[in-house]
């Protein structure tokens, strides 16, 4: 049982949705009956449109004052919670920024611009030791408490953050005079971060400290879960960096990390918190890879590719065996994370779905941000969705948050933190642009050896 409340305070510490638990269900949430799409496009077209239409969560939607990735947008209520942005969520934001200008969708110089409102942002926004906090208010730069507790910094989500940072820098390195200096402006923000505090002078990083109630929340971080990218840029950064102990130690649990257990016939590798049967919710293989090139790399602990093929293969094989029932649930209706949900009266909740925690909800973002590791599996559920369910799932910003055929339910809404990953994802699946940009980081790469990693594809 501890595990398993460790890993529902994971998903508290990364969801957005605590007020939307209380909220009834709205007209928005209701879908009509799935009207199937006579529109054939091929699949480099659909991957295409998908990825063109998401970006404009971090474009259009974007929060007016700052610049930043809304932590939600609600379509059918655009002005609710508009000022609250998220810092992990806008990480993903730079990513995709970078992916727009580099496909077109956006011009570098609106690029240019659009970076540097939300560097100069950053740069006067509230700060804890280095590290941002969760949630903070787009119009005034200060902190909006995550929790009672969580009112000050938030160093998994600050990892999120400045892994776009490094990312803008080094796809603006070549560029004008304009676009080195905002890449500069992000150089000098991510090295402000002072992750040597956040070990608390423990061999561990912790998430959270706040000024008023210090370390009382007390969450160390151990893997396994979403936080690996948090140890490689404490690791990386050439300012306050943390010992390798810390990560050996802390993180890999003096190698208790390590798991033999098997599902489908598919080694897990690594023990996933509170989810050591299946695994934990698809996001855990996305967040800390969007940068982060899992193709052969290795450490002493894992093969991370394997580790996050074979936790896809397993949220994808549960679905298509649906043990439940759940109307709908097959090859091309698959993908479990957290994400928003259905509540057992029918209204909007959050939850961190997974095989051990199915309700029947499906989220895009699940099966679409996990492309790159199972583009067929991935693409046969983005043209399901858009032949088949379009009037219900499809709107302004690309596939809406969450999906169950077997309720006649959709939330009509988005969150930063699950359509970030299918831009990034997308285009790392076309191109490799993303993972090509931060593996290829001086301070990246020192990072990852200093902590014992290997890379066949990136030559250390």
């Amino acid at each position: 049982m501890k595990n398993i409340a460790v890993l529902l305070l994971i998903i508290l510490a990364v969801s957005c949705d605590s007020s939307s638990k209380t909220q009834q269900t709205t007209s928005e949430d209701v879908p009509t009956n799935p009207v199937p799409d006579t529109e054939k496009i091929s699949n480099d077209e659909l991957v295409e449109l998908v990825q063109k239409q998401t970006f404009t969560y971090f474009w259009t939607y974007a929060q007016s004052d700052s610049g930043m990735a809304r932590e939600r947008y609600i379509p059918a209520n655009p002005s609710f919670e508009q000022n609250i942005v998220t810092t992990g969520g806008s990480g993903f934001g730079l990513m995709s920024l970078v992916s727009g200008m580099s496909r077109g969708y956006i011009t570098r110089e609106e690029g240019v611009q659009r970076l540097s409102k939300i560097a100069d942002f950053l740069e006067k926004a509230d700060r804890f030791h280095g590290a941002w906090p969760h949630w903070i208010d787009g119009t005034t730069g200060k902190v909006i408490p995550f929790g009672t507790k969580d009112n000050g910094g938030d160093l998994v989500e600050t990892s999120f953050l400045v892994a776009g940072m490094i990312t803008v820098r080094e796809y603006f390195k070549e560029g004008t005079a304009e676009e080195k200096a905002v890449g500069q402006k992000f150089d000098q923000l991510w090295k402000g971060v002072d992750w040597q505090w956040y070990t608390n002078n423990q061999n561990k990083l912790y998430w959270h400290w706040s000024p008023t109630y210090d370390w009382q929340m007390n969450f160390p971080l151990e893997g396994y879960n979403e936080c690996l990218i948090t140890y490689v840029m404490a690791a990386a950064s050439p300012t306050h960096t943390i010992d390798a102990k810390a990560y050996h130690e802390g993180w890999a649990r003096n190698g208790a990390i390590v798991s033999s257990n098997k599902k489908y016939d598919l080694p897990l590798i690594l023990k996933h918190n509170g989810a050591q049967e299946y695994g934990g919710p698809l996001f855990w293989a996305h967040y800390s890879y969007l940068g982060l090139d899992p193709n052969q790399l290795t450490d002493q602990y894992a093969n991370y590719w394997d580790l996050n093929l074979n936790q896809t293969k397993i949220n994808y094989l549960h679905c298509v065996e649906n043990p439940f029932g759940y109307k709908g649930y097959g090859a091309n209706y698959w993908g479990l994370t957290a994400s928003y949900s259905r509540n057992s009266d029918g209204g909007v909740g959050y939850d961190a779905h997974m095989p051990s925690n199915d309700k029947g909800v499906i989220s895009p973002t699940a099966a679409i941000s996990s492309v790159v590791y199972t583009p067929t599996e991935s693409i046969a559920l983005m043209r399901n969705l858009y032949e088949n369910y379009k009037s219900d799932v499809w709107g302004v910003a690309g596939f809406y948050d969450a999906h169950s055929i077997h309720d006649n339910w959709t939330a009509q809404r988005y969150l930063a933190i699950d359509q970030g990953p299918e831009v990034v994802m997308l285009e790392n699946y076309r191109t490799g642009l993303l993972w090509k940009l931060f593996m290829n980081a001086p301070e990246v790469k020192q990072g990852l050896i200093k902590l014992g990693f290997h890379s066949g594809k990136y030559g250390f």
